[in-house]
């Protein structure tokens, strides 16, 4: 079975049980999200809305709200693209298990995107950018936005669908400074493909044409984040999850997803940029106003009786966090070709995805010798050189041959392993004044900031534990040291008000600490609020890796610095405590999770 339509995939999940339907009028205007955070908070259905405020069109979200349904709305088609990556990693696969691999050169050949010969139902109708459901998430954004975007733009010099690119960059539709109806934002951050096409046009002289496409068979929003291998493209991987090829046509010189509920089509203007944002993104803090790109809108497309697609993101775990499940079930078998000598990595969902990342290596440079990490920061040196990782802020990577069991994705375990072998005075390698993710305000300026590799090899050194020390105390200011994990002890810290006097008081700090045997602790966290850090694991990993800049942030207990080594021979310290160039955290509006949670009241829920 493959889906022709969005309308059809909810069908289904109505069918079996997954969809809820909400009847009364909501207001898109915070209280739609609000619906859907607290529906997704209790593991709940899909969510279709019938009547929206504002707006004829009805939406739809929570989709891929669970990793179960995700793999629901994919059953037919995703062992088969399981098996067409597989012979992409290893062609000779196929003549080794020739009945496994039977069909996969055929799944490949028959997602080919394909022209619609007939009138294709995205021209049933048209409409205005004012019209479409106007979803804002968040009290502090700028306005409306488009949640689930397929943003299409071809190659100036290699024109056609299979050097195209299809990405997910962020629409805003309203407020700012957009002209209403005819102009919307487009934000897109480091490495995206769709940079490269900007650069090209911005030296030609034919018009940047571009169009975004929302809805459509649930595919082909998963494609528009699917990081792909050289030479698949977007589209054609849509048609292969789909089970159906990717099918357009075009009109004026705009290329059109024919499946798609809505395609909004117009030109993204060279030298033009407005403010766009504030949103509230992934990491689970508002991403702040800045100059993007700006696409004037030449028409909006719609098919008969469509669905909005949209989803909220904020702090992880999130609907998203299922792309980021399917992600991993689908290229993990890639990895060691885009990696060598890589075992498992892993973007820490709950930490925001590019701020920590877990790896495992293996070493295998001298076996016959102590064994130090060697091979294992040479794979880190490929990992923060190449695409998406590149972005990664805090990488530890373990040696496979200290444990062939450990797992990146059990991450109390893997934080165990790491932190009972670490040697603070060799492990730690920090990469200054360079990018970082577009969301992440840790850093010294936008993009900017810094990055550390802990890699780590050998015997244990340490026995982790949850006791404080005999008679162990803290200098005036700092309180509730609370434990974490064993060896990871959260202590509070006074406010952060200046750089100079934080350091200065870090570093008292640090001389105080040193009077104490902390041979059981490896990693010690300052934080606002140690009893909320130390709650749960989740809490944890996002408090110390999405407020820390490495460079600024990292100090230790007897630190020294050596041929411009820096290292030290007690516990790590990092400073999480929120700083005044933060951006701010996500917070729902009072009112209007009371009125929500009346009305789900009334659906059981």
């Amino acid at each position: 079975m493959s889906y022709t339509s969005l309308r059809d995939a909810v069908r289904d999940l109505e069918h079996h049980g997954m969809l809820l339907r909400i009847r009364e009028e909501v207001d898109p205007n915070l209280e739609i999200a609000e619906i859907h955070r607290q529906v997704f908070d209790r593991g709940g259905p899909a969510i279709l809305y019938e009547r929206v405020k504002g707006s004829p069109f009805q939406t739809v979200s929570n989709l891929y709200g669970t990793f179960e349904r995700t793999a629901f709305l994919f059953r037919h088609t995703l062992e088969r693209v399981k098996r067409v990556i597989e012979l992409k990693k290893d062609p000779a696969a196929f003549f080794k298990a020739p009945l496994r691999y039977a069909a996969a050169p055929f799944t490949a050949l028959s997602a080919l995107p394909m022209r619609s010969l007939l009138p294709p139902p995205i021209l049933y109708g048209t409409t205005t950018v004012s019209q479409l459901p106007q979803v804002k998430s968040w009290p502090m954004d700028g306005g409306a936005f488009i949640t689930l975007p397929q943003v299409f733009t071809e190659d100036p010099d290699l024109p056609g669908l299979l050097h195209s690119n299809l990405g997910m960059y962020r629409i805003q539709l309203s407020g700012n400074d957009y002209v209403p109806d005819q102009e919307v934002g487009m934000h897109y951050q480091l490495h995206r493909g769709i940079g490269v096409h900007h650069a090209k046009y911005n030296n030609r002289p034919e018009p940047f044409r571009c169009s975004i496409f929302v809805g459509g068979p649930p595919s082909h929003a998963f494609a528009a984040i699917m990081p792909l291998p050289e030479g698949l493209s977007e589209l054609t991987f849509a048609g292969m999850l789909a089970g159906r090829r990717f099918r357009y046509v075009r009109r004026d010189g705009f290329l059109l997803s024919s499946d798609a509920d809505f395609v909004i089509t117009g030109e993204i203007l060279k030298g033009v940029k407005k403010p766009e944002g504030p949103f509230g993104d992934h990491l689970g803090y508002y991403s702040l106003t800045h100059d993007f790109p700006v696409m004037r809108v030449h028409r909006v497309y719609h098919r008969k009786d469509p669905l909005w697609h949209f989803t909220v993101v904020g702090r992880p775990p999130q609907e998203d966090s299922s792309f980021g499940w399917l992600i991993h079930e689908l290229v993990a078998p890639l990895t060691p070709q885009e990696f060598p000598g890589l075992k498992e990595l892993h973007a820490v969902d709950a930490a925001g995805v590019h701020p920590l990342l877990l790896a495992i290596g293996h070493e295998r440079y001298m076996p016959f010798r102590e064994r130090v990490p060697e091979e294992i920061l040479t794979i880190a040196n490929r990992i923060l050189g190449s695409g998406q990782t590149s972005l990664a802020k805090f990488l530890f990577i373990a040696a496979a041959d200290d444990d062939p069991n450990l797992d990146t994705h059990d991450i109390s375990h893997f934080f165990q392993h790491v932190l009972e072998r670490v040697d603070w005075t060799r492990d730690l390698h920090f990469y200054t004044r360079t990018t970082i993710d577009t969301l992440d305000y840790s850093g010294s300026g936008w993009n900017a900031g810094s990055k550390v590799v802990i890699a780590c090899r050998g015997e244990k050194r340490r026995q982790l534990s949850t006791e404080l020390p005999e008679n162990f105390s803290l200098p005036a200011g700092f309180e509730a040291p609370t434990f974490c994990l064993p060896g990871v002890l959260a202590i509070e810290a006074p406010k952060f008000k200046v750089e100079q006097t934080a350091r200065q008081q870090v570093e008292d700090l640090c001389r105080w600490l040193e009077r104490f045997s902390l041979d059981h602790i490896a990693l010690i966290v300052l934080t606002d609020d140690s009893r909320f850090t130390a709650a749960t694991l989740n809490n944890f990993l996002w408090v110390t890796f999405t407020r820390a800049n490495p460079s600024h942030d990292t100090y230790g207990v007897r630190a020294f610095i050596e041929h411009k080594h820096w290292g030290c021979r007690g516990p790590l310290v990092i400073d999480a405590r929120k700083k005044p160039h933060h951006a701010p955290e996500l917070e729902p509006d009072p009112d209007v999770q009371q009125r929500v949670r009346r009305l789900l009241e009334s659906y059981r829920l």
